[in-house]
């Protein structure tokens, strides 16, 4: 499998996601003083990956990290890495309650039973670790509640917490150097503890956050780099979406049909056919 690299801006170097096994992007943020990694990787193998190429490259190794949200995807690698950890309060209590489980195919399959993690996260984690499914999971070191700053020397980042459907812990980091904005997975559906669902409020809240920074790049953690302009592209048939759920909550039809007159399409691609589930089941709960 071949590993993508970039250096996205001056001080930020990212490892693109691999999608076989759920991995999601790395990034090395360097400032005079120090290195800040965000997010740990979901294996020691996916955090050697990323430490080799640092070294190659000559950069600093992380002095410290930080974790975006708890899911495992973001947490796993965590054992691998000697610098301390920072976490939202949120996130360091769920990953406490999983220190210690076991993770072998009796133990996956409780998990999903009781709704930890999904059946697809299950199948990523074989699918990463193997049979013989060793994985330790390491509490957070330093623990904090709404934001968050770090000076890096000449690089600084802020960490917010915005919580949402996908995680409550969720988090997000901005490098205001580089005016690039660290989503995680934040404005992802929830995944955990049943159907996939949107909160249709709960996300247009998550987009007026992201589009207050004075970002020049917008990262997600299971997708490529985009400009101020592409991801605003990107996001805005499913902002309509969510204000259209937002008055027609309950009938699926009529979101449908508004959907397709504001895009001009007569037939709604994939994706946004699967996001229209995922809100009106988010709708349902209201």
């Amino acid at each position: 499998m071949e590993h993508k690299f970039e250096q996205l801006s001056r001080h930020i170097l990212i490892m693109h996601p691999e999608h076989d096994t759920d991995r999601p992007v790395l990034a090395a943020i360097t400032g005079e003083r120090r290195t800040l990694l965000m997010d740990a990787g979901n294996s020691p193998a996916h955090a050697v990956l990323f430490r080799e190429e640092l070294a190659r490259r000559g950069c600093r190794q992380p002095d410290m990290l930080i974790l975006t949200h708890w899911h495992w995807d973001h947490t796993f690698g965590l054992s691998s890495w000697k610098s301390p950890a920072i976490a939202h309060e949120e996130t360091a209590k769920v990953l406490e309650s999983l220190t210690g489980l076991n993770w072998g195919e009796e133990g996956l399959e409780k998990l999903v039973k009781n709704g930890t993690i999904s059946e697809e996260s299950a199948e990523h984690i074989r699918l990463e670790y193997g049979e013989a499914r060793e994985v330790t999971v390491v509490k957070p070191d330093i623990v904090f509640t709404g934001s968050l700053t770090v000076d890096l020397g000449g690089v600084v980042c802020e960490v917010v917490h915005v919580g949402g459907d996908h995680s409550p812990d969720s988090c997000v980091l901005y490098v205001k150097e580089d005016k690039v904005l660290f989503l995680g997975d934040a404005l992802g559906p929830a995944v955990y503890g049943g159907p996939r669902q949107y909160s249709s409020t709960g996300f247009l809240r998550l987009l007026d956050i992201a589009y207050r920074y004075d970002a020049d790049w917008y990262v997600e953690s299971h997708g490529l780099p985009m400009t101020r302009q592409e991801f605003r592209q990107d996001l805005a048939p499913w902002e309509r979406l969510a204000r259209i759920v937002d008055v027609f909550g309950h009938n699926r039809e009529r979101v449908v049909l508004e959907l397709k007159t504001y895009l001009q399409l007569e037939e709604l691609p994939g994706d946004l056919l699967q996001g229209v589930d995922y809100f009106m089941a988010g709708a349902k709960r209201r």
